[in-house]
């Protein structure tokens, strides 16, 4: 692991660091932002995965975070959305909702994307590994967010891993992706043509099939101009009712898919995850 930054922000410390990933055979790049914190301490831990085109650097720069988690103590992980590099297949046509910066937090099956495209391993195994290595953190206290891409990643990690994750809450996410355009191109080109296999990788689809959380929170802007084509939080809504999950989707009128949306909420989304990480047992 490389140190590629480091700038004092509101007590703590905001880094950004490379490292090459033996799951996706490329070098990544992820920021961490650390608390103030007593010497010897071990921090509860916040992920936000990023949205389609992002890349680390989106939320480091924008999300409006660090106060919010040095006065409660989290720990804040912002991995990159994509491999990338020499080598690394991109979109054929360069749409943006495919390729680089566009991985969906899947392990692609499909030539030539199968060999790089390992996003879930490398969130759900090597880099929670490395973070557990290099910083100061208490793995038994981890909770996960994201934004669209990223909060269709953060519904179906924390869903496929029961247990890992105090909460989970998300900002406008991809609420379930083999029914809109974005998942269906992503999906298909990553995984194939057989959908039953898609469903690993869709939030609505994993409740209907038996994977459970105790509670969600989800924010949405009403004027999101994805809202009713590729988002569709009605869907997970109607999931959550039929499985008893405790969903609370706040509508915010006026707001839309940008991060003046996000950091408008960032801080009581941070609140709400500390509540729950600090809870004993």
């Amino acid at each position: 692991m490389e140190t590629q930054s480091i700038n004092r922000s509101h007590g703590g410390a905001q880094g950004v660091y490379t490292h090459t990933s033996s799951v996706t055979g490329t070098q990544m790049t992820f920021s961490v932002y650390v608390p103030p914190h007593e010497e010897g301490a071990r921090l509860p831990v916040l992920w936000y995965l990023s949205g389609l085109t992002c890349t680390h650097a989106n939320v480091t720069e924008k999300g409006e975070f660090r106060r919010a988690c040095a006065e409660q103590g989290v720990v804040f992980i912002a991995p990159d959305t994509s491999p990338r590099g020499e080598g690394v297949p991109d979109d054929p046509n360069g749409d943006y909702d495919f390729g680089l910066g566009a991985g969906f937090y899947v392990d692609a099956t499909e030539a030539p994307f199968a060999e790089h495209y390992k996003m879930r391993s490398y969130i759900e195994e090597e880099l929670p590994a490395l973070i557990a290595e290099r910083f100061p953190v208490d793995m038994s206290r981890q909770s996960i967010t994201g934004h669209s891409m990223g909060g269709h990643g953060a519904l179906t990690i924390a869903l496929r891993n029961p247990g890992r994750f105090r909460s989970v809450s998300a900002f406008a996410p991809i609420a379930s992706p083999l029914n809109c355009p974005w998942g269906e191109k992503a999906l298909g080109g990553y995984i194939g043509e057989d959908r039953a296999a898609w469903r690993a990788y869709d939030a609505c689809a994993l409740i209907e099939d038996g994977a459970r959380v105790p509670e969600i929170l989800i924010d949405q802007g009403e004027g999101d101009s994805f809202l009713e084509t590729q988002l569709i939080p009605e869907r997970l809504a109607a999931a959550c009712e039929t499985a008893d999950i405790d969903l609370t989707l706040r509508m915010q009128p006026g707001y839309d898919h940008s991060y003046y949306f996000i950091s408008t909420f960032m801080a009581e989304h941070v609140a709400w995850h500390a509540a729950r990480l600090k809870q004993v047992g």
